[in-house]
This record gives structure tokens, C-alpha cells and sequence, in this order.
């Protein structure tokens, strides 16, 4: 289940003054854009690592609960659209299902029938929340419509661990929501009715991570789905039976991973956890949800921890400061920065955080540092295919440019912001939105 952490600066300019430059309204959008479906990148970690992680995944609950054996789809797989589609999902679900045929060998197609194994509903964005209020989309086995799963609720129908094997599962996606919010559901919870139940926190490289930091599956998550539909396993076999057919199976089909690696992370512990999730929640207090994140970086720093969950606890706590203080909002993401900046694996992670470091570069009337930053960071989101990270990073340099008297290139950048925006946000008076919300953020003039 998708929990949101979206592009947020706007509490920067709660004071700032009204944009000077042409009213973004009188704008001329271009058509919508969207990226081909194809990978951000392979996966790059050796499989000592990959094997463990795939356990975590495939044999534990994002709960904690164990899951008694390994289940799958076996044999072809169909999927199919109930309700009223959005335009964009049958393109992106096409696009999906000739990623999982090709990178992760999976025998997987849509059809028009009346049953298939895993069907799609799109379901008003307040339906799905009176359900799961802190998930933006969910997947659930054995029942087909959201008029079954109401009817389900509360018993052993909807328990992963009961099943023996997967046969029927269905994904709820919101209807309403801007196409990239509807694509990056459909990645995750497509690849969850098929494989891991189970997101881990410590993977930098996968969606199968709450910190939502990745749009689409990645090579690593790919990587995950094809050893799940390896022909050496099927449903039914215990975690020994899986550890012990791992290390042959990912020397097969990723020989690229058979050398040694570094430290494996250790598990991440259930306070983290629960500190981070209560930062993330919509139903706490803006004060105990800093609490909480700054008792996550203050758990990690104590465990010792480097890498993707020390930068994403200073990125949440980065992220709730704005609005509230700002200092402490710049101080957590340069030091986000530094930790995401130390491993190629977490570009896009930096890139989010390039888009909160403009604002503040802007406000201080650095119009190079903003342009340097985001020119470092688009082609980033472009790989990872954040139409709405990649947006907002140009509409920052469009910015920049007008500060510098580059006008015109200025307004040709966010021209070409548009049709990506439209897709990462969903609707012109949402880009709009956005744009005046760069435009509110004037320079500072320093103090003499």
C-alpha cells in the first residue's frame, strides 16, 4: 500500500509576495506526456544481498507476521479492468505487463473475459479511504470487486496466510487521482498480487519500500518478481526449501550479482517503524508527527545506521518542518543530501531532495545554485519517470532563468514543464496551482 510523501515547499512562501511575471493561467498546455515502459536501471547489488532480501519479502508481512509457505500465481496470469478506466491506466497497465513479460518472464496478459485471476478497479479516492485511510491503493486475495470486499471485511477471506496458493486477488486504485498517483499504484500493487506482501524499509532500490521514494518498478524489483516464477519454485514450499533453491536460481538468471558484497543491513526495528509511520500519518498532530520522525533519526543515529533509512528520517523530518521552521527544515535535508549523495543507488532519492533544496536556493535569490541543482536532478526523475519531480524541478529553473534575466528560456522550460506537469499532477488548474506557488517565492534581499 502507497503511503504519499508528495512534493511539498509551498509553506516557504506563506508571506511571500504575489508573482510579478506573466500570469501562468494565460498559458497554452501542450497535450499530456508520459514515459515509454521501461526500466530505470538494472539491478546492482550482489545476490548474497538479493537472497536475503527476497526472504524478507516473500515470507513476512509488512505487520511482522510470518507467512507460513511460499505462494504464487501458477500457470498464465490474466488480469482484467472492472468499472470505468481512467484514460491513462489501460496504456500504463499495457506498458507494465510487457515489463513483467520481458524482464521478469512472466506469463501475464489483459483480457475482456469475465473472470481473470487479478482484476483492477478504479474506486472514488473517498471510497478507498474510509477503508484504508492511510493507504493510497491496496491489493487484497480471493475476492474480485469492491461490492465482495466490503462484504469480506473482518474475515479470513482477505488473510494472505491462509492462502495455498494464489488464484484470484484484486487492486483498488484511486479514480480520481492525478495519472501518475494511478500509475505508481498500479506498479506496487500489481507486483504485490503477484509476489512480496512485504515492504522493507532498508531497500533503497525497490518500491517495495514505504518511503515512496520510487514510481515504477525498478531492475531490482524485477529481478524479485522473475525469481518468484522461477520454474525451480512453486507454492507450497517452506522458507528452507526457498533459501535453499535461491543461490542457484539467482546465479542462473543474474550472473551479474555473483560476486561478494558489502554489509547486509540489519532488520529494521519495529520503534523505527512505528515512529515513522506516525510521522507519516494523515490522522496525528503536525507536532507529534515531528516528534515522531525526529525520534526516528534520533533511533537510527543510535543503531548506528547509514544509507536509505538514515536519509529518509531526515527527509520526513525536512519535510514536516516546513512551515513551522524553516532552519530546521534546510539543516535536515542538506544532511539528507549528504547521506542519499554517498551511493549512485540513491540518485532519485537525492533528486527528491534537490526539489526541496531550489526553494530555499530561490527564496535566497542563488539563481545559479537553483539551476545547477536541478539541472543534476532532472535528467534523474526523467530516469526514474517522476513526471511530477521532474516538473517541479524545471518550473524551479524556469524560475532561476527569469531571475537572471534569461526570459525567454524561462518561459521555453516551463512551457515543456507543462505536459509532464499535467501527467504528474492531473489537471491544468493543479499545474497551475504549482506554478504560482514557484512564482510566489521572490528573493530574499540578505542583509547588509
Amino acid at each position: 500500500m502507497k503511503r504519499l510523501l508528495g512534493l511539498a515547499f509551498v509553506a516557504l512562501a506563506a508571506c511571500a509576495e504575489q508573482p510579478t511575471q506573466p500570469d501562468p493561467i494565460r498559458l497554452t498546455f501542450p497535450e499530456m506526456r508520459s514515459f515509454a515502459a521501461t526500466s530505470p536501471g538494472r539491478s546492482v547489488r550482489p545476490n548474497s544481498e538479493i537472497a536475503l532480501d527476497f526472504v524478507d519479502l516473500a515470507f513476512r508481512m509488512e505487520s511482522g507476521r510470518e507467512l507460513p509457505t511460499f505462494t504464487r500465481f501458477e500457470g498464465p496470469i490474466t488480469v482484467r479492468i472492472a468499472g470505468a478506466a481512467p484514460p491513462s491506466l489501460v496504456p500504463d497497465l499495457n506498458g507494465l505487463l510487457g515489463r513483467l513479460r520481458s524482464e521478469a518472464h512472466i506469463d501475464i496478459r489483459l483480457t475482456n473475459a469475465a473472470e481473470a485471476n487479478i482484476v483492477i478497479e478504479p474506486v472514488p479516492r473517498r471510497q478507498l479511504q474510509r477503508v484504508a485511510p492511510n493507504a493510497a491503493c491496496f491489493v487484497v486475495p480471493r475476492v474480485q470487486s469492491w461490492v465482495e470486499l466490503r462484504r469480506a471485511r473482518g474475515t479470513a477471506t482477505l488473510d494472505w496466510a491462509t492462502l495455498p496458493t494464489r488464484t484470484r486477488a484484486a487492486i483498488f486504485l484511486p479514480a480520481d487521482a492525478a495519472p501518475q498517483e494511478i500509475r505508481d499504484c498500479l506498479h506496487e500493487e500489481l507486483a504485490q498480487a503477484l509476489g512480496p506482501l512485504n515492504d522493507l524499509y532498508r531497500l533503497p532500490d525497490s518500491v517495495f519500500n514505504d518511503d515512496n521514494i520510487h514510481a515504477v518498478l525498478t531492475g531490482f524489483d524485477m529481478l524479485i518478481l522473475r525469481t518468484y516464477y522461477a520454474p525451480e519454485l512453486q507454492s507450497g514450499l517452506s522458507q528452507a526449501q526457498v533459501v535453499q533453491r535461491l543461490p542457484s536460481i539467482l546465479a542462473r538468471i543474474n550472473p551479474r550479482g555473483q560476486r561478494s558484497g558489502g554489509v547486509i543491513p540489519s532488520s529494521t526495528s519495529r520503534e523505527w517503524i512505528d515512529a515513522i509511520e506516525t510521522a507519516l500519518s494523515n490522522g496525528a498532530s503536525g507536532n507529534r508527527r515531528r516528534r515522531a520522525a525526529l525520534r526516528a533519526v534520533d533511533i537510527g543515529r543510535q543503531l548506528g545506521w547509514t544509507g536509505s533509512r538514515e536519509g529518509f528520517a531526515h527527509y520526513a523530518f525536512g519535510r514536516l518542518q516546513l512551515g513551522n521552521d524553516a532552519s530546521l527544515a534546510l539543516g535536515a535535508f542538506n544532511t539528507a543530501g549528504r547521506v542519499y549523495g554517498q551511493n549512485p543507488v540513491t540518485n532519485i532519492h537525492s533528486a527528491h531532495i534537490a526539489a526541496q533544496l531550489t526553494a530555499f536556493t530561490l527564496i535566497s535569490g542563488d539563481a545559479d545554485a537553483t539551476i545547477a541543482i536541478a539541472d543534476d536532478a532532472i535528467p534523474v526523475a526523467r530516469r526514474h519517470q517522476n513526471a511530477a519531480l521532474m516538473a517541479i524541478l524545471m518550473m524551479f529553473k524556469a524560475e532561476a532563468l527569469d531571475l537572471k534575466g534569461e526570459t525567454e528560456a524561462g518561459m521555453a522550460l516551463r512551457l515543456d514543464s507543462l505536459g509532464w506537469a499535467l501527467y504528474g499532477f492531473g489537471s491544468r488548474e493543479a499545474v497551475i496551482e504549482r506554478l504560482n506557488e514557484i512564482a510566489s517565492l521572490p528573493p530574499q534581499t540578505p542583509p547588509s
